[in-house]
């Protein structure tokens, strides 16, 4: 998945450095469609994929501020607290 994330990237970066390569040759017409195009792939197709692969695989409580996490911020912080003493 990593790759495919990486492989997409590039070509999002090439096919948008192509766009302004265009545009600064004169031909404005296709030089923004290719950058519209990259910045819609980034949009729509590569960030979906790379935040499925960041949080796959994760518990999506663990990240909640449950009264549960908020007491283990406290006591986590009395700790800390403790040892500076």
């Amino acid at each position: 998945m990593k790759y495919v994330i990486k492989i997409l990237f590039i070509g999002i970066v090439i096919l948008v450095g192509v766009g302004y390569y265009f545009k600064n040759t004169g031909d404005h017409l296709t030089g923004d469609k290719l950058v519209g195009i990259g910045i819609l792939a980034a949009s729509f197709i590569l960030m979906p994929i790379f935040i499925y692969h960041r949080w796959k695989n994760k518990k999506v409580k663990d990240y909640m501020l449950t009264e549960e996490n908020l007491n283990k911020m406290r006591d986590y912080d009395k700790k800390k607290e403790n040892n500076k003493k």
